[in-house]
């Protein structure tokens, strides 16, 4: 009767194991499906296992951990912002030109807040740890402004890449914005 209970109380912990683990990996899941949102579905979908894609995107939890990715400073944002007004509006005349404009300010911003920038995919999964929203409309953005470079690329198509470029504009001076008003609150305290 010794053997029998003991092999039935290895089996009962070793399911109880199983069925924490399997809790477990669901939700690190959740927890990754809650934070990356459509990019959790996008590069699940580009990698054709849950798996790796959540391995790929706690990888980018960890790589973006280790940059020295800082806000713009409150004289920088205020510098872009207008410069972003200028692209806007130059849109009307120069629609091919306010796309690139966009584009080459998108990368400037970046840059001075810690972004590397050598590699548009890297740029797109790096901006995707902090705002995975934003991720999406930069990626459409820069596959416009490829196209237009091509000559493939109607005024609707350029719109909507200066559309879709304003996202990480905004995504960018707005973290730049809550650093100031935090630091200014702590100022005042």
């Amino acid at each position: 009767m010794g053997t029998v209970l003991t092999i039935v109380i290895i089996v009962v912990v070793l399911l109880a194991a199983a069925a924490l683990f399997y809790l477990y990996q669901r939700r690190r899941s959740g927890e990754l499906q809650q934070r990356f949102g459509p990019e959790y579905e996008r590069t699940v979908e580009e990698s054709g296992d849950r798996r790796s894609a959540e391995r790929e995107l706690r990888g980018r939890e960890r790589r973006v951990s280790r940059l020295n990715i800082t806000p713009l400073s409150r004289e920088s944002a205020q510098t872009y912002r207008a410069e972003w007004a200028e692209v806007q509006q130059s849109f009307v005349d120069r629609p091919a030109g306010a796309v690139a404009a966009a584009d080459r300010l998108v990368l400037r911003m970046m840059r001075e807040s810690g972004y590397p920038v050598d590699e548009f995919g890297q740029r797109a999964d790096d901006v995707s740890v902090e705002h995975p929203a934003v991720a999406m409309h930069y990626r459409e953005a820069h596959r416009i402004a490829v196209a237009q470079a091509r000559g493939d690329a109607d005024t609707e198509d350029l719109r909507h890449a200066v559309t879709a470029y304003r996202q990480l504009v905004d995504a960018l001076l707005d973290d730049s914005e809550t650093t100031s008003r935090s630091t200014n609150t702590k100022e005042q305290a």
